[in-house]
Formats: structure tokens, sequence, C-alpha cells
């Protein structure tokens, strides 16, 4: 329903189509509509504030374009969304400083082995200039930029400067960002052990959360066939 009220110029607008082109993955019709597909997510829950990291902004307000198409065609059908975007975090850097993704195999996973990890992190790769010598641009550093999203403020900051002024180096850089990036998710992975545990627990809430899904989905469903006129 919303493919037929999307415009091909919408489509080939959206960045991220075009930045996945230009790394060689094959265009198709799956990733040259992935937008209207998002937007379907978003509508069919009547959605009105939708967390995204800076990266789908775009495709977020495709959505908008798009709900506001079918209202302004059919009456008012679907709630327009907004967009709810951190300040901090919300592009996440890979290992390689492209947008974090599997796709890309760039990712630190959050419940890998211990020992794999430790070795992903100390791989990341650096420049090669000195521990001794200043760098003014510790802030593009991507070891940093990583550390400021899993260890506190004041300490991140703290490596920040000592790596500008000189004298930090890149392998006690990466340790500290591995041990914080460890006990940062060492919550989580508790979490995940206790879920793991109680699958009982876990089939319940998804089989739960289907069902309240479902019932909404259904009656965004039935009110923008009855406004289209396909009921």
């Amino acid at each position: 329903m919303l493919s037929t009220l999307t415009p091909m110029g919408l489509l080939e607008r959206a960045t991220s189509y075009k930045d996945k082109i230009a790394k060689g993955i094959s265009p198709n019709h799956g990733l040259f509509a992935y937008p209207v597909l998002m937007a379907a997510d978003i509508l069919i829950y009547d959605s009105n504030v939708v967390p995204v990291g800076q990266d789908q902004k775009q495709h977020l307000e495709m959505t908008r374009d798009i709900a506001v198409k079918f209202n302004e065609q059919y009456g008012e059908t679907f709630v327009i969304p907004e967009a709810q975007i951190r300040s901090e975090g919300a592009k996440v850097p890979g290992l390689d400083g492209e947008k974090m993704s599997k796709a890309f195999g760039n990712t630190i996973e959050l419940f890998g082995d211990e020992k794999a990890l430790r070795k992903k992190v100390m791989g990341i790769k650096m420049d090669s200039r000195t521990p001794q010598e200043t760098k003014p641009d510790a802030d593009q550093n991507l070891a940093i930029q990583l550390l400021k999203l899993v260890a506190p403020t004041a300490v991140a900051a703290d490596f920040e400067n000592r790596l500008r002024a000189g004298g930090l180096g890149y392998g006690d850089l990466k340790k500290a960002l591995f041990e914080h990036y460890w006990n940062y998710f060492a919550p989580a992975r508790i979490k995940r052990a206790e879920l793991v545990a109680n699958l009982d627990y876990v089939n319940k809430v998804l089989a739960d959360g289907a069902a309240t899904g479902k019932g909404i989905a259904q009656n965004v469903l039935r009110r923008a066939k009855k406004a289209s006129g396909l009921d």
C-alpha cells in the first residue's frame, strides 16, 4: 500500500542506498525499497517516537513523508512519528572507522569470547606516530571515540588529553578501551546468561509481545484499508 504512494525520487535520494552501492553491494529492489519497509514497520504500530541512530534520521524523515502523503490523499490515518536521537552515541564507529555494522564485518560483539574480543580491539589500526608525538586530532582517534561510549566521561577525557599531549602509547590506549568495554557490558552478559537459563520465560515474553503487536497492527491495517477503499 505504501509503495504505490512512494515516489521513485524519494527513494533515489536515500544516502544509505547510495553509500552501500558505492561500497560494492549489488543493487537490488530489496535494498532500494528498504525505506518503504522501514516505514511500514514504524507506521503499523502507531509509533509516535522512534529511537534511531544519526544514520537512520533520513529514513525516519522518509517515513514521515510517506505517512503525510497517505494522510493527505485518504484522510488522517497514520500517526506522524518523531525521531529520537541521542546526542552521544548517535553513530557508533566500527573497527574500520565506518559505521559499526554486521554487514561491514567491523563489529565488536557484545557477548563474544573475551580472548577473541581483546584481540579484535588490540588489532584496531592506528597511524605511525610515536607515543611521544603530540596528537592534536586526538578526538578523531577511533579508540578514543569508542572509549567515550563505554568509559566515564572524566576517564575518556583524561585519555584524550594524554593522547593529545603526547606520551600515551596506542597499545596502552587500546588496552584501556578493552577493559572499559568488557566491564561496561558485564551486567548485560550476566542478564543474558540468566535468560538463556530460563527460556520458558523468554518465549512467554516473546509470545505476549507478538500478541500485543499483532493486535495493534491489525487495527492500523484495517484503518488504512478503510481509508483507501480497500476494505
